[in-house]
């Protein structure tokens, strides 16, 4: 059985060398694993994302004990001294002198014993010397840059439209504690089944001030779980039950969620729904509608008409609805701190985004009703895409 610390390396390699999401990689290496422990399993997806998240505040805190330059290191060396100065610098509860350690043994179990030494020598080094950051240059964006692992250019846009007080905001709780949010099934349970059922497997739910929607604390693989094998209730981040809320779905009415997939927010409107009228979910790709209808069945959702097909042309259909929402494909720089690997990307690569995201609304406002509600979202904070 692999350890917690291989399959993160793998996985971070994986994404490093081939391109793949983190998430996936991820998934993909724990099912090969079907006996490793949760906490093990939780170690690894925390090493992951840590690692991703700080990747440019780890490379500069390696780099001040490097004679050459991090871009000449293999991926596996590198790899190995990325975890360890993570575990070194950002978490608390594995101590440095067991970071150090277990990244050398990672090291040559990797294939690289040749670097061990080499490893050891800049841990200990990062362990002595505690976090460093670059002195504050005059336009801070070096500063800020390594503070909150952020590229220099999604930094500058950032600072561009909103200055550096809501940057650093910003920036600073994407890279914080999140909580995981749920909605509770209405069509299934009232709030003391809910409790009931996660209590009598060890776990807890808290109330927010957000109806239907709690903060769930557990541990393992929720999917396991019988709350969420019985369709209790679906993962949803606190702001999306808020897009859905402000839909104003309500029994009998039409509604459309034109790119709905993995179907959360469809889910959410379903339950405001009592499970009548008619709600038509859309999403451009098979395997993606696939996941609404299977969330679906789950929940016992029974108004749901899941259709593949472009957002964009949906109005050719002659829908006639009391609520659309159009909550767009966008660049997702609101989400840096769930998404990792979003921080990395170019502003310019997400140039031509607002041109569809406008077709979307456009057919979205074909379909309403006088009258009706038309609701546009991203999850991104990119003016182009929003104002």
């Amino acid at each position: 059985m692999k350890s917690a610390r291989r399959i993160a390396a793998d996985a971070l390699i994986r994404t490093e060398t081939e391109g793949s999401y983190s998430s996936l990689a991820l998934n993909a290496l724990l099912k090969k694993e079907p006996s490793l422990p949760d906490k093990d399993g939780a170690l690894a997806t925390h090493l992951i994302y840590g690692v991703l998240e700080r990747k440019i505040t780890l490379d500069y805190n390696l780099a001040l004990y490097l004679t050459d330059p991090l871009k000449k290191l293999r991926p596996n060396v590198l790899t190995c001294m990325r975890l360890g100065a993570y575990q070194i610098l950002f978490s608390d509860k594995i101590p440095a002198r067991a970071a150090v350690n277990e990244s050398v043994a990672l090291v040559k179990e990797l294939g690289a014993g040749y670097a061990s030494g080499m490893v050891n020598a800049v841990l200990r080094k990062v362990s002595e010397s505690g976090l460093q950051l670059p002195p504050e240059d005059k336009d801070g964006t070096a500063y800020l840059s390594v503070k909150y692992a952020c590229p220099s250019e999604l930094l500058l846009h950032f600072l561009k439209y909103y200055g550096r007080d809501h940057t650093e905001k910003h920036l600073s709780a994407s890279l914080s504690a999140r909580p995981l949010f749920i909605r509770m099934n209405t069509l299934r349970c009232a709030e003391k089944d809910l409790i009931k059922a996660f209590a009598e497997e060890g776990a807890s739910v808290t109330p927010t001030s957000l109806k239907c929607c709690y903060i769930l604390s557990a541990s393992g693989n929720i999917t396991s779980y019988s709350a969420y094998r019985g369709g209790l209730f679906h993962v949803q981040d606190m702001s999306s039950q808020v897009d859905a809320l402000l839909l104003g779905a309500k029994p009998g009415m039409t509604v459309v969620d034109c790119c709905a997939a993995p179907g959360g927010k469809s889910f959410t409107a379903a339950q405001y729904m009592d499970n009548s009228g008619t709600l038509i979910a859309c999403d451009l790709y098979a395997h993606k509608t696939a996941l609404i209808e299977n969330g679906a069945r789950r929940l016992g959702i029974h108004n749901l008409t899941v259709r593949q097909e472009d957002a964009a042309q949906l109005w050719r259909s002659g829908i006639s609805a009391d609520a659309v929402l159009c909550d767009v494909p966008c660049s997702g720089f609101g989400v840096i701190g769930r998404k990792p690997e979003i921080r990395y990307k170019s502003p310019a690569q997400f140039s031509a985004l607002p041109q569809t995201q406008y077709a979307i609304l456009e057919s979205g406002a074909r379909m309403v009703k006088p009258g009706g509600t038309l609701l546009y979202s991203t999850c991104t904070l990119n003016p182009a895409e929003n104002e």
